[in-house]
Protein backbone atom coordinates (compact mmCIF):
# COMPACT_ATOMS: atom_id res chain seq x y z
CA UNK A 1 0.00 0.00 0.00
CA UNK A 2 1.30 3.82 -0.64
CA UNK A 3 2.87 6.22 1.96
CA UNK A 4 2.17 8.81 2.10
CA UNK A 5 3.66 12.27 3.93
CA UNK A 6 1.66 14.53 5.55
CA UNK A 7 1.20 17.81 7.26
CA UNK A 8 -1.86 18.47 9.46
CA UNK A 9 -2.85 21.03 11.78
CA UNK A 10 -5.51 20.65 14.82
CA UNK A 11 -7.99 22.94 16.14
CA UNK A 12 -5.45 25.18 17.97
CA UNK A 13 -3.33 25.60 15.04
CA UNK A 14 -0.29 23.18 16.08
CA UNK A 15 1.12 21.72 12.98
CA UNK A 16 2.10 18.08 13.16
CA UNK A 17 3.38 16.30 10.13
CA UNK A 18 4.16 12.35 9.38
CA UNK A 19 3.59 9.39 7.50
CA UNK A 20 0.85 7.08 6.81
CA UNK A 21 -0.51 4.39 4.58
CA UNK A 22 -3.53 4.55 2.68
CA UNK A 23 -5.02 3.46 -0.89
CA UNK A 24 -4.52 7.05 -1.77
CA UNK A 25 -4.25 10.44 -1.28
CA UNK A 26 -8.29 11.11 -0.32
CA UNK A 27 -7.89 7.89 1.63
CA UNK A 28 -5.14 9.31 3.68
CA UNK A 29 -6.88 12.73 3.99
CA UNK A 30 -9.81 11.07 5.65
CA UNK A 31 -7.91 9.42 7.89
CA UNK A 32 -6.61 12.14 8.99
CA UNK A 33 -9.83 13.88 9.46
CA UNK A 34 -10.80 10.93 11.49
CA UNK A 35 -7.89 11.93 13.80
CA UNK A 36 -9.41 15.33 14.42
CA UNK A 37 -6.41 16.49 12.00
CA UNK A 38 -7.10 19.42 9.20
CA UNK A 39 -4.64 18.04 6.39
CA UNK A 40 -2.58 21.09 5.10
CA UNK A 41 -0.65 19.25 2.66
CA UNK A 42 -0.28 16.05 1.66
CA UNK A 43 2.79 14.18 -1.02
CA UNK A 44 4.10 10.67 -2.02
CA UNK A 45 6.67 9.98 0.43
CA UNK A 46 8.67 8.51 -2.62
CA UNK A 47 8.48 11.94 -4.08
CA UNK A 48 11.42 14.71 -3.47
CA UNK A 49 8.13 17.24 -2.30
CA UNK A 50 8.43 14.86 1.49
CA UNK A 51 11.62 16.73 2.38
CA UNK A 52 9.64 19.64 2.23
CA UNK A 53 7.12 18.03 4.67
CA UNK A 54 9.96 17.19 7.08
CA UNK A 55 11.68 20.96 7.26
CA UNK A 56 10.63 23.30 9.77
CA UNK A 57 7.76 25.41 8.20
CA UNK A 58 7.88 23.54 5.01
CA UNK A 59 4.26 21.77 3.23
CA UNK A 60 4.52 20.52 0.28
CA UNK A 61 1.47 20.88 -1.62
CA UNK A 62 1.21 24.39 -0.73
CA UNK A 63 3.00 26.91 -3.22
CA UNK A 64 6.36 28.16 -1.45
CA UNK A 65 8.50 31.12 -2.46
CA UNK A 66 12.18 31.29 -0.65
CA UNK A 67 13.50 34.56 -0.13
CA UNK A 68 17.41 35.50 0.99
CA UNK A 69 16.59 38.95 2.28
CA UNK A 70 15.49 38.41 6.15
CA UNK A 71 14.79 42.24 6.38
CA UNK A 72 12.74 44.62 4.14
CA UNK A 73 9.02 45.64 3.17
CA UNK A 74 6.73 42.51 2.91
CA UNK A 75 6.55 41.96 -1.04
CA UNK A 76 4.01 41.06 -3.42
CA UNK A 77 4.77 37.75 -4.33
CA UNK A 78 4.88 37.12 -0.47
CA UNK A 79 1.18 38.62 -0.32
CA UNK A 80 0.45 36.01 -3.30
CA UNK A 81 1.92 33.40 -1.29
CA UNK A 82 -0.17 34.09 2.20
CA UNK A 83 -2.99 34.09 0.28
CA UNK A 84 -2.72 31.50 -1.53
CA UNK A 85 -1.79 29.44 2.19
CA UNK A 86 -4.66 31.05 3.88
CA UNK A 87 -7.27 29.58 1.41
CA UNK A 88 -6.28 26.91 1.35
CA UNK A 89 -6.33 26.13 4.91
CA UNK A 90 -9.91 27.93 5.52
CA UNK A 91 -11.25 25.27 2.63
CA UNK A 92 -10.15 22.87 4.27
CA UNK A 93 -11.69 24.03 7.63
CA UNK A 94 -9.43 25.38 10.27
CA UNK A 95 -10.40 28.35 11.90
CA UNK A 96 -8.95 31.86 11.11
CA UNK A 97 -7.32 32.32 13.72
CA UNK A 98 -5.53 28.52 13.74
CA UNK A 99 -4.64 29.12 9.89
CA UNK A 100 -2.88 32.95 11.03
CA UNK A 101 -0.80 30.84 13.40
CA UNK A 102 0.08 28.48 10.54
CA UNK A 103 1.21 30.87 8.49
CA UNK A 104 3.52 32.63 11.13
CA UNK A 105 5.07 29.22 11.44
CA UNK A 106 5.16 28.58 7.94
CA UNK A 107 7.09 32.02 7.54
CA UNK A 108 10.45 32.56 6.42
CA UNK A 109 11.47 36.07 6.93
CA UNK A 110 10.59 38.20 10.24
CA UNK A 111 9.19 40.84 8.62
CA UNK A 112 6.02 38.47 7.51
CA UNK A 113 5.97 37.23 10.49
CA UNK A 114 5.35 40.37 12.35
CA UNK A 115 3.10 41.40 10.09
CA UNK A 116 1.04 38.17 10.59
CA UNK A 117 1.29 38.40 14.35
CA UNK A 118 -0.61 41.89 14.42
CA UNK A 119 -3.15 40.10 12.25
CA UNK A 120 -3.35 37.21 14.46
CA UNK A 121 -3.61 39.60 17.71
CA UNK A 122 -6.33 42.16 16.17
CA UNK A 123 -8.40 38.98 14.97
CA UNK A 124 -7.89 37.15 18.55
CA UNK A 125 -9.28 41.03 19.87
CA UNK A 126 -12.40 40.47 18.11
CA UNK A 127 -11.42 42.61 15.28
CA UNK A 128 -12.77 41.40 11.56
CA UNK A 129 -9.99 40.49 9.23
CA UNK A 130 -11.00 43.38 6.75
CA UNK A 131 -9.56 45.52 9.34
CA UNK A 132 -6.82 44.05 10.90
CA UNK A 133 -5.82 44.42 7.21
CA UNK A 134 -6.59 48.10 6.99
CA UNK A 135 -3.44 48.39 9.06
CA UNK A 136 -1.38 47.29 6.48
CA UNK A 137 -3.25 49.31 3.79
CA UNK A 138 -0.42 50.22 1.02
CA UNK A 139 0.31 46.67 1.23
CA UNK A 140 -3.10 44.96 0.57
CA UNK A 141 -5.13 48.18 -0.65
CA UNK A 142 -8.26 49.10 -0.80
CA UNK A 143 -9.14 46.15 -3.58
CA UNK A 144 -7.69 43.11 -1.72
CA UNK A 145 -9.24 44.62 1.86
CA UNK A 146 -12.94 45.31 -0.19
CA UNK A 147 -13.27 41.81 -1.22
CA UNK A 148 -12.20 40.48 2.51
CA UNK A 149 -14.94 42.40 3.52
CA UNK A 150 -17.19 40.90 0.92
CA UNK A 151 -16.37 37.70 1.73
CA UNK A 152 -16.92 38.06 5.38
CA UNK A 153 -20.52 39.56 4.99
CA UNK A 154 -21.22 37.17 2.62
CA UNK A 155 -19.62 33.80 4.85
CA UNK A 156 -17.34 33.17 2.43
CA UNK A 157 -14.35 34.11 2.81
CA UNK A 158 -12.48 30.45 1.89
CA UNK A 159 -14.09 31.31 -1.51
CA UNK A 160 -13.19 35.48 -1.90
CA UNK A 161 -9.69 34.26 -1.41
CA UNK A 162 -9.28 31.85 -3.23
CA UNK A 163 -10.90 34.51 -6.43
CA UNK A 164 -8.51 36.82 -5.17
CA UNK A 165 -6.04 34.50 -5.90
CA UNK A 166 -6.88 33.26 -8.92
CA UNK A 167 -6.81 37.12 -9.84
CA UNK A 168 -3.39 38.10 -8.56
CA UNK A 169 -1.95 35.39 -10.43
CA UNK A 170 -3.68 36.68 -13.56
CA UNK A 171 -2.14 39.80 -13.22
CA UNK A 172 1.38 38.47 -12.23
CA UNK A 173 1.31 36.68 -15.21
CA UNK A 174 0.56 39.63 -17.37
CA UNK A 175 2.95 41.89 -16.18
CA UNK A 176 5.75 39.11 -16.51
CA UNK A 177 5.10 38.67 -19.68
CA UNK A 178 4.85 42.11 -20.45
CA UNK A 179 8.68 42.51 -18.80
CA UNK A 180 9.64 38.83 -20.77
CA UNK A 181 8.95 40.72 -23.86
CA UNK A 182 10.80 43.68 -22.65
CA UNK A 183 13.96 41.81 -22.52
CA UNK A 184 14.88 40.68 -25.58
CA UNK A 185 14.79 44.06 -26.99
CA UNK A 186 16.54 46.04 -24.14
CA UNK A 187 19.41 42.92 -24.98
CA UNK A 188 20.03 43.83 -28.53
CA UNK A 189 20.28 47.73 -27.27
CA UNK A 190 22.27 47.03 -24.91
CA UNK A 191 24.37 44.91 -27.25
CA UNK A 192 23.96 47.86 -30.41
CA UNK A 193 25.41 50.97 -27.59
CA UNK A 194 28.67 48.73 -26.52
CA UNK A 195 29.33 47.76 -30.15
CA UNK A 196 29.14 51.74 -31.09
CA UNK A 197 31.24 52.75 -27.91
CA UNK A 198 33.82 49.95 -29.02
CA UNK A 199 34.56 50.77 -32.19
CA UNK A 200 34.45 54.29 -32.08
CA UNK A 201 36.47 54.04 -28.77
CA UNK A 202 38.91 51.30 -29.63
CA UNK A 203 38.82 50.44 -33.03
CA UNK A 204 38.26 53.46 -34.80
CA UNK A 205 41.43 55.63 -33.41
CA UNK A 206 43.62 52.68 -34.32
CA UNK A 207 43.81 53.82 -37.57
CA UNK A 208 44.08 57.65 -36.86
CA UNK A 209 48.10 57.51 -37.80
CA UNK A 210 46.96 55.89 -41.09
CA UNK A 211 45.03 58.75 -41.85
CA UNK A 212 47.12 61.78 -40.27
CA UNK A 213 48.60 62.46 -43.13
CA UNK A 214 45.54 62.48 -45.90
CA UNK A 215 43.81 65.57 -44.55
CA UNK A 216 40.79 66.85 -46.73
CA UNK A 217 41.44 63.86 -48.97
CA UNK A 218 40.32 61.39 -47.13
CA UNK A 219 35.93 60.64 -48.11
CA UNK A 220 33.80 62.87 -46.44
CA UNK A 221 32.56 59.62 -44.61
CA UNK A 222 35.61 58.58 -43.00
CA UNK A 223 36.63 62.19 -41.74
CA UNK A 224 32.98 61.99 -39.71
CA UNK A 225 33.83 59.00 -38.55
CA UNK A 226 37.14 59.65 -37.25
CA UNK A 227 36.19 62.82 -35.88
CA UNK A 228 33.58 60.77 -33.55
CA UNK A 229 36.32 58.71 -32.88
CA UNK A 230 38.41 61.29 -32.01
CA UNK A 231 36.08 63.64 -29.88
CA UNK A 232 35.07 59.81 -27.80
CA UNK A 233 38.64 59.23 -26.88
CA UNK A 234 38.99 62.94 -25.73
CA UNK A 235 35.66 63.62 -24.05
CA UNK A 236 34.01 59.93 -23.67
CA UNK A 237 34.51 60.42 -20.03
CA UNK A 238 32.66 63.68 -20.16
CA UNK A 239 30.25 62.49 -22.44
CA UNK A 240 29.44 60.00 -20.02
CA UNK A 241 28.86 61.87 -16.87
CA UNK A 242 26.69 64.48 -19.06
CA UNK A 243 24.11 61.72 -19.69
CA UNK A 244 24.40 60.28 -16.29
CA UNK A 245 23.44 63.68 -14.93
CA UNK A 246 20.85 64.39 -17.94
CA UNK A 247 19.44 60.84 -17.03
CA UNK A 248 19.23 61.34 -13.29
CA UNK A 249 17.87 64.69 -13.91
CA UNK A 250 14.94 62.99 -16.26
CA UNK A 251 14.41 60.83 -13.75
CA UNK A 252 13.55 62.84 -11.35
CA UNK A 253 11.39 64.90 -12.97
CA UNK A 254 9.44 62.31 -14.47
CA UNK A 255 8.63 61.13 -10.75
CA UNK A 256 6.67 64.57 -9.84
CA UNK A 257 3.27 64.87 -10.70
CA UNK A 258 3.58 66.95 -13.89
CA UNK A 259 6.54 65.15 -15.46
CA UNK A 260 4.99 61.66 -14.68
CA UNK A 261 1.31 63.44 -16.49
CA UNK A 262 3.44 64.28 -19.49
CA UNK A 263 5.23 61.29 -20.11
CA UNK A 264 2.40 59.03 -19.66
CA UNK A 265 0.55 60.88 -21.85
CA UNK A 266 3.21 61.05 -24.36
CA UNK A 267 3.04 57.33 -24.31
CA UNK A 268 -0.12 56.50 -24.80
CA UNK A 269 0.23 58.54 -28.61
CA UNK A 270 3.20 56.20 -29.32
CA UNK A 271 2.29 54.22 -32.75
CA UNK A 272 2.39 51.07 -31.39
CA UNK A 273 3.05 51.15 -27.69
CA UNK A 274 0.63 53.47 -27.15
CA UNK A 275 -2.50 51.30 -28.00
CA UNK A 276 -0.88 48.09 -26.11
CA UNK A 277 -0.52 50.16 -22.95
CA UNK A 278 -4.26 51.35 -22.92
CA UNK A 279 -5.48 47.66 -23.48
CA UNK A 280 -3.28 46.52 -20.70
CA UNK A 281 -4.59 49.70 -18.45
CA UNK A 282 -7.97 48.50 -19.50
CA UNK A 283 -7.55 45.26 -18.73
CA UNK A 284 -6.71 45.98 -15.02
CA UNK A 285 -9.65 48.02 -14.43
CA UNK A 286 -11.90 45.69 -16.28
CA UNK A 287 -11.10 42.47 -14.13
CA UNK A 288 -10.92 44.94 -10.78
CA UNK A 289 -14.23 45.71 -11.26
CA UNK A 290 -15.35 42.48 -12.62
CA UNK A 291 -14.23 40.81 -9.59
CA UNK A 292 -15.44 43.30 -7.06
CA UNK A 293 -18.77 43.22 -8.64
CA UNK A 294 -18.98 39.51 -8.79
CA UNK A 295 -17.96 39.56 -4.96
CA UNK A 296 -21.39 41.84 -3.72
CA UNK A 297 -19.15 44.92 -3.47
CA UNK A 298 -21.22 48.05 -4.16
CA UNK A 299 -20.77 49.52 -7.61
CA UNK A 300 -19.94 53.07 -6.79
CA UNK A 301 -16.76 51.81 -4.42
CA UNK A 302 -16.11 49.19 -6.86
CA UNK A 303 -15.79 52.11 -9.97
CA UNK A 304 -13.66 54.11 -7.22
CA UNK A 305 -11.34 50.87 -6.50
CA UNK A 306 -11.15 50.14 -9.85
CA UNK A 307 -10.24 53.39 -11.13
CA UNK A 308 -7.32 53.45 -8.90
CA UNK A 309 -5.64 50.25 -9.49
CA UNK A 310 -4.64 52.27 -13.07
CA UNK A 311 -0.73 53.20 -13.40
CA UNK A 312 -1.66 55.29 -15.77
CA UNK A 313 -3.07 58.63 -14.41
CA UNK A 314 -4.29 60.26 -17.58
CA UNK A 315 -6.66 57.26 -17.90
CA UNK A 316 -7.15 57.50 -14.29
CA UNK A 317 -8.42 60.94 -14.47
CA UNK A 318 -10.78 60.00 -17.20
CA UNK A 319 -12.10 57.19 -15.19
CA UNK A 320 -12.67 59.30 -12.03
CA UNK A 321 -15.71 60.81 -13.53
CA UNK A 322 -17.59 57.50 -14.39
CA UNK A 323 -18.35 56.80 -10.40
CA UNK A 324 -19.97 60.72 -10.12
CA UNK A 325 -21.82 59.90 -13.08
CA UNK A 326 -23.13 56.57 -12.37
CA UNK A 327 -24.14 58.00 -8.65
CA UNK A 328 -25.97 60.76 -10.10
CA UNK A 329 -28.57 58.27 -11.68
CA UNK A 330 -26.20 57.83 -15.11
CA UNK A 331 -25.81 54.37 -16.75
CA UNK A 332 -22.51 52.55 -16.27
CA UNK A 333 -22.11 52.44 -20.23
CA UNK A 334 -23.01 55.68 -20.97
CA UNK A 335 -20.15 56.86 -18.26
CA UNK A 336 -17.77 54.88 -19.69
CA UNK A 337 -18.52 55.46 -23.26
CA UNK A 338 -18.14 59.24 -22.54
CA UNK A 339 -14.59 58.98 -21.19
CA UNK A 340 -14.02 58.24 -24.77
CA UNK A 341 -11.23 55.13 -24.12
CA UNK A 342 -13.36 52.64 -24.95
CA UNK A 343 -14.00 50.39 -28.27
CA UNK A 344 -16.97 49.92 -29.63
CA UNK A 345 -17.06 46.27 -28.11
CA UNK A 346 -16.18 46.56 -24.80
CA UNK A 347 -19.23 49.59 -24.42
CA UNK A 348 -21.44 46.73 -26.28
CA UNK A 349 -20.23 44.18 -23.49
CA UNK A 350 -20.80 46.44 -20.41
CA UNK A 351 -24.24 47.56 -21.92
CA UNK A 352 -25.58 43.45 -22.70
CA UNK A 353 -23.98 43.62 -18.40
CA UNK A 354 -26.72 46.07 -17.33
CA UNK A 355 -29.50 44.99 -19.49
CA UNK A 356 -28.91 41.36 -18.09
CA UNK A 357 -28.02 42.42 -14.87
CA UNK A 358 -24.40 41.05 -15.31
CA UNK A 359 -22.31 43.44 -15.51
CA UNK A 360 -19.71 41.93 -13.47
CA UNK A 361 -18.90 38.55 -15.46
CA UNK A 362 -19.00 41.07 -18.55
CA UNK A 363 -16.56 43.00 -17.46
CA UNK A 364 -14.06 39.76 -16.28
CA UNK A 365 -14.98 38.70 -20.11
CA UNK A 366 -14.14 42.27 -21.57
CA UNK A 367 -10.49 41.83 -18.93
CA UNK A 368 -10.44 38.70 -20.59
CA UNK A 369 -10.45 39.84 -24.37
CA UNK A 370 -8.56 42.54 -23.74
CA UNK A 371 -5.42 40.16 -22.57
CA UNK A 372 -5.58 38.27 -25.06
CA UNK A 373 -5.29 41.35 -27.37
CA UNK A 374 -2.53 42.53 -24.71
CA UNK A 375 -0.18 39.01 -25.91
CA UNK A 376 -0.93 39.51 -29.64
CA UNK A 377 0.01 42.71 -29.49
CA UNK A 378 2.99 41.93 -27.73
CA UNK A 379 4.03 39.02 -29.87
CA UNK A 380 3.22 41.55 -33.16
CA UNK A 381 5.48 44.03 -31.74
CA UNK A 382 8.02 41.56 -30.70
CA UNK A 383 7.97 40.42 -34.04
CA UNK A 384 8.71 44.14 -35.34
CA UNK A 385 10.71 45.10 -32.64
CA UNK A 386 13.64 42.61 -33.13
CA UNK A 387 14.64 42.63 -36.59
CA UNK A 388 14.51 46.86 -37.30
CA UNK A 389 17.09 46.82 -34.05
CA UNK A 390 19.09 43.67 -35.96
CA UNK A 391 19.46 46.27 -38.74
CA UNK A 392 19.85 49.03 -37.25
CA UNK A 393 23.37 47.50 -35.17
CA UNK A 394 24.08 46.04 -38.67
CA UNK A 395 23.68 49.52 -40.54
CA UNK A 396 25.73 51.80 -37.97
CA UNK A 397 28.69 49.16 -37.36
CA UNK A 398 28.66 49.03 -41.32
CA UNK A 399 28.51 52.59 -41.77
CA UNK A 400 31.93 52.63 -39.79
CA UNK A 401 33.43 49.48 -41.37
CA UNK A 402 32.47 50.81 -44.41
CA UNK A 403 33.90 54.54 -44.03
CA UNK A 404 36.82 53.01 -43.15
CA UNK A 405 37.38 50.95 -45.58
CA UNK A 406 36.98 54.52 -48.00
CA UNK A 407 39.69 55.68 -46.25
CA UNK A 408 41.96 52.69 -46.61
CA UNK A 409 41.09 52.75 -50.57
CA UNK A 410 41.28 56.50 -51.03
CA UNK A 411 44.66 55.92 -49.61
CA UNK A 412 45.81 53.53 -52.11
CA UNK A 413 44.43 55.68 -54.93
CA UNK A 414 46.72 58.13 -54.39
CA UNK A 415 49.70 55.89 -53.95
CA UNK A 416 49.22 54.90 -57.39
Amino acid sequence: MPEFSWRAADDSGHVTHGRLEAASANAATRQLRERGLIPVSIADADSPAQEALAAPGGAAGLPRYRFRRNSGPVTQAELLSITTELSIMLRAGLALASALRVLIDMSLRPPVAAMLRQILEDVKHGAPLSRALAREQRLFGDFYINMVRSGEASGQLSNVLERLVEHMERLRALRESVISATIYPAILLFVALVSLVAMLGFVVPQFEKLFNDMGDALPLATRLVMGLGHAFQDWGLVIVAVLALATWGARRWLRTPAGSRWWQSKVLRLPLLGGLLLKYQLNLFARTLGTLLGNGVPMLTALNISSNTMGNEVLRSRLSTVAPAVKQGGRLVEALAATGIFEPLAVNLVRVGEETGRTGPMMLELANILDREVQTGIRRALALVEPVLILLLGFLIASIIVSILLGILSINDLAV
